[in-house]
Order: structure tokens, then sequence, then C-alpha cells
């Protein structure tokens, strides 16, 4: 895969190294030539210009990137790159770092930006991730601000603990995509049943975000199991109800 990085300082550096550890083709393009030299990103494309230039981006062949990430300390920057990125060379998937959280809403499809991430939100997420068991908790906003990817710790006393995945009705916008267990990832089916420690990740509109929340929670009173329907022998009818109460 080919990426291109706009922003070579901690952040961007960041992201090359794990990507490039990846095998992935990376392209940095940075405003400073020094970052070259003290970056030790062995193996990765430089490009030295201001990237919210179409020259400059025209000479990183960004039309044959299949991401772009605008990952400077400038959010102006991000948003241009991105815009320039999508509607000028068509690049099918860009991220944008958004480094002042005020400016969250702009990250959406009108600048281009098919994932925002917000370095303030996400490193809150993951703390609370780590110690809030029993929360529903947004790891990162997708796809222009509508959808979201949620986690949930399931606690050891919880009412969910013995049913299986089929036997929840879980909201209509909110899908299971992975069950975390013991550190190991299981992709979810229907018989899988739910166990307390389980971190089941969500994919769902920041919308039923509070529905979610309602259903896995231990005040929750809302019917979640399927009630399966009564099984007769072969041959036997079901008996008429006499009227009688007791």
């Amino acid at each position: 895969m080919k990426v291109v990085i706009v922003g070579a300082g901690s952040v961007g550096s960041s992201i090359a190294r794990e990507l490039l550890a990846h095998k992935h083709d990376i392209l940095l393009i940075d405003l400073k030539p020094e970052v070259i030299g003290r970056s030790g990103l062995r193996g990765a494309h430089w490009l030295v210009g201001d990237a919210c230039e179409l020259s400059t981006l025209q000479g990183a062949k960004v039309e044959d990137a299949d991401v772009v990430v605008s990952a400077t300390g400038d959010d102006k920057v991000n948003l241009v790159v991105s815009l320039l990125a999508k509607t000028e060379f068509g690049v099918g998937r860009t991220v944008g770092r958004v480094n002042n959280p005020k400016n969250d809403w702009m990250f959406n499809d009108s600048w281009g930006v098919d994932v925002a991430v917000n370095t303030p939100q996400l490193m809150t997420a993951l703390v609370e991730e780590a110690v809030e068991i029993g929360d529903l908790v947004r790891l990162l906003t997708l796809q222009t601000g509508v959808s979201s990817l949620v986690e949930f710790t399931v606690p050891h006393d919880s009412h969910v603990i013995g049913l299986t995945v089929g036997d929840i009705t879980w909201p209509e916008d909110a899908t299971l995509v992975a069950i975390l267990r013991d550190h190991a990832p299981i992709t979810p089916s229907r018989d899988d049943v739910i166990d307390g420690g389980d971190e089941l990740f969500f994919v769902t509109t920041i919308a039923a975000e509070d529905e979610l929340r309602a259903l896995l929670s231990p005040e929750s009173g809302e019917t979640v199991v399927h009630e399966p329907e009564a099984v007769l022998p072969a041959g036997a009818q079901a008996p008429e109800d006499d009227g009688f109460d007791g």
C-alpha cells in the first residue's frame, strides 16, 4: 500500500515507522529539509515542499496513493491537504490529525476528511478504556462524524454474561465487530457466549451509542434476550385457555 504522510514531526514519523515495519510504501512531505536527517526512517521516500501547493502534491504523485495522512501540527494545513487530496487527486482515503479539539467539527467530508484523529480525545479514550469497566468508551470517530468505534468491557457481574451474541437484540445501527478475550481477538458469531472481562468492540452510529449504552448497563431494564418458542412433542396440541387464572 502506498501512503503519503504530510508532516514529519513526532506524530508523522511515528505513523511512518509503524507502516514501514509492515512493509508499506511511505512518502513523507515536509517543509523542513533537516527532518530527513534526524528522522531515522530507513526505507521512506522524502519530498521537501509545501503540501498545500498543488505542484508539491503533483510531484509526489498523490493520485497513486492509497491513503493520504495529514499529520502536521497545523489544523489549517491538515484540512487543505485533505481537501486537495480528495477533490483534485481522487485519493480513496484521507486521515486528518486534529490538533485543536475546537476544530473537530470541520474535519468531515466537506473538507475531504474520511477519518479525523483527535489526539487528545483518543488519548482520553484509551485511558478511559483501561479503567472504565462497564461503561461504553468511544475510541475513534469514523466517516464524517456519523459513526464511531466504541469499546465495552463486560463486568464480571454483568447481566449479559452467559448469553450468546445471537441472544441479544442489539440496536439496529450498532454492529459487534470483534471480541477481545485473554488478549486474543475473536470474530463474533451468533453462538459465541459472552463472558466477564470480554472486551466488545462495536461500529455504531453516534446516535445509537446511548441505546447501546443503555442495553449494556447494569441498570438496563430492557428485555435483551430472544425468548425461545415452546416446543411441543410430535402430535401434541397446545392446551386451550379455559379462562381461569388459578
